[in-house]
C-alpha cells in the first residue's frame, strides 16, 4: 500500500539518490529514523521534510507514514513545513530562563530587527524565528542555533545585527 502511495508523490531522481545515500549510511535501519530525518531535512534548502519525501522514506524503511509524521511533529529540530534558509532557534528551556533578561532581550531584538514574530518567516524567505528546547549552550547564553551551528554571547544589538548581516 505504501508503494502505491509513494508513486502518487514522485520525487526527482537526484533527490531519491541523495535520500538513498542517507538511508545507506544508516544501514536502512528504521530505528535510526530521527538521525535519518535530520540528514534528509538538510537536503532541502528550506529545511523540512515534504509529504512526498515522508512517503518515500516510509516506503523505503517499511514504516507506516504516520511514524514519520509523528517524529516530524514531536522533535522541534524537525519540520514538515518549509522554513527559511536560516531558521533562527532561541532556547526556551528552563535552564536558559535563568538568564531570562538576556534571552528575553535577544528574542525581542530579533523580532524587532526582522519584523516577525515567533513562528513567522521574513518576507524574503531568509529567516524564520523559532523557539526550541535545550540545545546545550546554556553556558554561552544568550545564544541562537542556526542550521545546527551555535552563535553565542549575543548580548548586544550590535552583535545580533552583525550575525544577521553575516548570513547571506
Amino acid at each position: 500500500m505504501l508503494t502505491a502511495q509513494t508513486k502518487e508523490y514522485p520525487l526527482p531522481a537526484e533527490l531519491q539518490a541523495k535520500i538513498d545515500l542517507v538511508l545507506e549510511s544508516h544501514d536502512n535501519d528504521p530505528t535510526q529514523i530521527v538521525g535519518i530525518l535530520l540528514e534528509v531535512q538538510e537536503l532541502h534548502e528550506r529545511h523540512y521534510i515534504s509529504e512526498p519525501v515522508a512517503y518515500y522514506l516510509a516506503d523505503r524503511l517499511s514504516l507506516p507514514v504516520t511514524n514519520i509524521f509523528d517524529c516530524l511533529n514531536f522533535y522541534s529540530e524537525l519540520s514538515s513545513k518549509p522554513r527559511a534558509k536560516y531558521p533562527i532557534q532561541v532556547c526556551s528551556s528552563p535552564a536558559c530562563r535563568v538568564n531570562v533578561i538576556d534571552t528575553k532581550r535577544l528574542l525581542e531584538t530579533l523580532q524587532r530587527l526582522l519584523d516577525i514574530k515567533i513562528g513567522e518567516t521574513t518576507y524574503d524567505g531568509r529567516f524564520t524565528l523559532e523557539t526550541t528546547t535545550c540545545y546545550g549552550a546554556c553556558d554561552r547564553a544568550p545564544s541562537v542555533r542556526i542550521n545546527g551551528q551555535i552563535y553565542d554571547h549575543l548580548d548586544s544589538q550590535e552583535k545580533i545585527e552583525a550575525l544577521l548581516r553575516s548570513l547571506t
